[in-house]
């Protein structure tokens, strides 16, 4: 608790304590935000004009406001200037003699920071026409570095944005322009509508030379009036060839017509813009009526019907968000779930049952889950409402426990009180929380209204423990094969507490028999696994399936543990079990398996090579040909993985001959090819793409696979000056920002220490010989710079662990993640006992000299450790299996 108000610095990681004695005195009526943007296009300016006004009533004469920023200027209470330099500390502006018998207002002018690293308000050059892009990204808390405010989600307001910006550009918040004015030194100032109330998280700001497609989503609604939305789509002007925008726009107006049935609550934003922008650092962000996704997802090479599923779910995702995190909001952080869990759902749902893309469950069970598994195994797991005691916490919580994991809890829940149940808790919960901020205990005092159920002791046993059970089948059988007893059985054990994992599970199980080479299903039983154990009499007094699944139908969140029959079966017949679905939750718990050191990895890498090619849904698909790789690089003894790599790319040319030209099958299959021939296998195969096109394989040589083969023909040491002279010409001739960063990648990927001491170097000052990186700059050359044998790599280490605590000291969070991650000299080759590999030894001797090390760093570090040992398990499993 904040008795006093207390200064200090640094100041920018809000505590959990601050801002609960800040929303107990503070209300905040609206706030007013401009923003000068005339001077993006000049290289050379570093900040723009911020001008915020806030009106808020106080309960005590002090406060805090936050604000990141290069200067302030001028700061006026209620029409007053106070001393800026008091007042001014670092990210905070602190107030004193505030009235608290009337509102006040507060006018904060200062300069705001462009960034090069996708926190704040983002600037970008287009390396093809030399124009300059504006977006902003805000989430857990930097809005503060474009304007001033109370940066906490329950501190909601009315937001009123005017932006200056070059004429020609499109200028837009999240509300509609009401007011357009063209200024004489040939700018315009265009001015928007208030917002209904939100926290300052989703606000934002787009500007530039934007390429928009225009549309309109009309609805009728319950009550028999006509609700018209408008919609817009855009992108880069460089890209508006590649833009499907109509798509776009037809997906939109898809969901919103599910979720204003499903929600029976009118999308309540106004317009509802979908902008996609240049170096984003998420996949996409719910600000309500201005939406931001990566520009990954304009797709200039041939996507796969995976991808624009996956485009597909994100689309969804988000627009979820405009009931559930805009709409109603957590009071803080812990509660992230009651936003993002519920919008990975929902948005899955929306995408299964609105679109067109009938397997987006299959590909959650064999994508998104997976996500969950890896990050609910770590020693960092948490329960899905998380303890977090600051801004910092916040940041590192959007994880696949979050997402996925709370995403997966929540399917379960749909089947543990019914979809109906659910659907009604959802809609009470709106018309109830509207416009407001909630925590855990409001949702499921809705669901236990439409249930009818206590959820206390469910909400317990799933949201407040961690880890992963498992599911395993226990039979018994007599002299002639026949069961004569069969359990579902739950292990594991919590983690955090030690406690057994004791769950509540609604599920089915499946019994599949091998007919001709087929898996045919011949039961699939529901049952409620109430503790550790429950009776599966349907096996009784029949032979034992050739394949035993629970979670059949994918129903809940758990680890499947084979049984010798069942997966003797699935890694020879796997091909055979043709159901997406069921396939999919083997697949999974196989590759959990590998991971767990299990099953070793040459066993899964032939399944794939054997059976993968029989998978015909494209985001699974794509999902095994990356664990085959994966698998081989880092999860295979050493010794092995020369052999394997050659048969894998023998397996893989074949496929590209058998599959379809042009296929999606095909074209993920070259790519993996690419991926494998990083390490010298596969030299035909590169020379083919990198050669005169058409090429013997009938691939098509997109941007990807062009840029994906220099980078491989670098790292197998096959870049000479020909070659080299050869990719600048490329770039050169087509200088997208995917060129361009493909041959920072390539560079950084020579197998020589020179090329590696000058990536190194690179990205630990985030600048190279034409300046300050941008955050996708510096992940290329990361990136390339760990393509590289162990021993080649091995002389950085000491200089790693010497400098990464002075970069999170010195670099934002979002630079210093990548860093520390992208440098980390993890995955290394087992040779001897694990517990003498110096890369793991050196690892956990930081962490115990640095105990009072930022726990945010400290949480990095622990997640690449446990990386690292799990690998090295792996390897040493994969060699004992030999």
């Amino acid at each position: 608790m904040v008795d006093t108000l207390q200064r200090y610095a640094p100041n920018e990681n809000l505590r959990r304590d601050e801002a609960a004695w800040r929303a107990r005195n503070i209300e905040w009526h609206f706030a007013e935000v401009q923003l000068d943007l005339a001077n993006a296009a000049d290289r050379n300016a570093t900040s723009f004009t911020s001008i915020t006004t806030l009106n808020f009533s106080s309960r005590e004469p002090v406060t805090f406001i936050d604000f990141i920023h290069e200067s302030v200027a001028e700061v006026l209470v209620n029409g007053t200037a106070i001393d800026v330099d008091s007042a001014v500390l670092d990210a905070r502006i602190y107030l004193d003699n505030l009235r608290t018998d009337a509102p006040n207002t507060v006018k904060i002018t200062g300069q705001a920071i462009y960034s090069r690293s996708g926190e704040g308000l983002h600037r970008f050059v287009d390396p093809q026409d030399g124009e300059t892009y504006l977006y902003t990204q805000f989430e857990p808390s930097e809005a503060r570095r474009v304007f001033a405010c109370f940066e906490q989600p329950d501190l909601k307001t009315s937001y009123r944005f005017t932006l200056t910006g070059r004429a020609d550009w499109h200028l837009a918040s999240n509300q509609p322009i009401v007011d357009e004015v063209v200024n004489e030194d040939g700018t315009k100032t265009v001015a928007c509508s208030p917002t209904p109330k939100i926290s300052s998280y989703i606000t934002a700001v787009l500007a530039g030379p934007y390429h928009v497609v225009r549309g309109e989503h009309v609805q009728k609604l319950a009550d028999g009036e006509e609700l018209a939305i408008e919609m817009a789509a855009t992108c880069r002007a460089s890209l508006a060839e590649h833009f499907d925008g109509e798509e776009i726009i037809k997906l939109t107006s898809q969901g919103l017509g599910y979720f204003h049935e499903l929600f029976d609550y009118p999308y309540p934003w106004g317009k509802y813009d979908s902008a996609f922008v240049p170096e984003y650092n998420l996949g996409a962000m719910e600000n309500p009526g201005l939406v931001t996704f990566t520009e990954r997802y304009v797709f200039t090479s041939h996507a796969t019907e995976g991808q624009y599923e996956q485009r597909g779910n994100t689309l969804m995702h988000e627009m979820a968000h405009m009931w559930f995190g805009d709409l109603v909001t957590m009071k803080w952080w812990d509660d992230l779930w009651l936003k993002e869990s519920f919008a990975d759902y929902i948005g899955t749902l929306a995408n299964d049952e609105a679109t067109d893309f009938t397997t987006a469950w299959t590909t959650f069970a064999a994508r998104r889950k997976a996500w969950a598994y890896v990050a609910d195994q770590m020693p960092t797991t948490h329960p899905i409402v998380a303890d977090i005691p600051d801004l910092l916490a916040a940041d590192q919580n959007f994880d696949g426990i979050t997402y996925a994991k709370g995403a997966s809890v929540l399917k379960q829940l749909a089947a543990f009180v019914g979809a109906d149940a659910f659907r009604d808790a959802a809609r009470a919960y709106f018309r109830k929380h509207a416009y407001g901020n909630t925590s855990l205990d409001d949702f499921l005092e809705a669901l236990e209204a439409a249930s009818g159920r206590d959820m206390g002791q469910w909400a317990d046993a799933w949201l407040k423990t961690s880890g992963v059970p498992k599911l395993h089948v226990q039979y018994d059988t007599d002299e002639s094969g026949t069961i004569t007893s069969a359990s579902l059985i739950q292990s594991g054990t919590d983690p955090v507490t030690a406690a057994p994992i004791a769950r509540p599970h609604v599920l089915s199980v499946g019994a599949y028999e091998l007919d001709s080479g087929k898996l045919q299903r011949t039961d699939s039983v529901q049952v409620e696994l109430a503790g550790e154990q429950v009776a599966l009499d349907f096996l009784i007094g029949r032979k034992v399936p050739d394949l035993l699944l629970p979670n059949d139908g994918d129903e809940t969140y758990a680890l499947i543990e084979f049984d010798p029959v069942s997966r003797t079966t699935l890694l020879g017949h796997l091909s055979g079990l043709t159901d997406s679905l069921p396939r999919a939750t083997c697949w999974a718990s196989l590759w959990d398996a590998v991971r767990s050191a299990t099953l070793d990895a040459q066993s899964y890498v032939q399944a794939i090579l054997d059976h993968a090619h029989a998978v015909t849904d494209a985001g699974v698909f794509g999902v095994l040909t990356d664990q085959l790789a994966t698998s081989i690089a880092k999860y295979v003894a050493p010794e092995l993985r020369a052999g394997l790599r050659q048969q894998a790319a023998a397996t893989l040319t074949g496929w590209l001959n058998e599959f379809e030209a042009g296929s999606d099958q095909q074209t993920t299959t070259a790519r993996t090819l690419v991926r494998l021939a990083r390490s010298g296998v596969a030299p035909e195969v590169l020379d083919a793409f990198l050669g005169e096109q058409p090429n013997a394989y009938q691939v098509t040589v997109d941007e990807q696979l062009l840029w994906g083969s220099y980078i491989a023909l670098s790292a197998a040491g096959r870049l000479d000056d020909a070659a080299e002279a050869r990719m600048h010409e490329a770039a050169k001739a087509n200088p997208t920002s995917v060129a361009q960063n493909s041959v920072r990648t390539a560079l950084a990927a020579r197998p020589d220490l020179q090329a590696k001491d000058t990536a190194f170097d690179t990205v630990l000052m985030a600048r190279d010989e034409q300046g300050e990186l941008s955050n996708d700059a510096l992940s290329a050359t990361a990136l390339g710079f760990t393509l590289g044998s162990a021993a080649l790599l091995a002389p950085f280490e000491e200089r790693y662990w010497a400098a990464i605590l002075p970069v999170f000291e010195t670099m934002g969070m979002e630079f210093a993640t990548r860093v520390i991650e992208g440098l980390y000299p993890g995955h290394q080759d087992l040779q001897g006992s694990i517990e003498q590999n110096k890369a793991l030894a050196t690892a956990t001797t930081w962490l115990e000299r640095h105990e009072g090390a930022p726990a945010a760093l400290k949480r990095i570090l622990l997640e690449e450790r446990a990386e690292l040992q799990r690998s090295l398990q792996a390897q040493a499993y994969s060699r004992a299996s030999r």
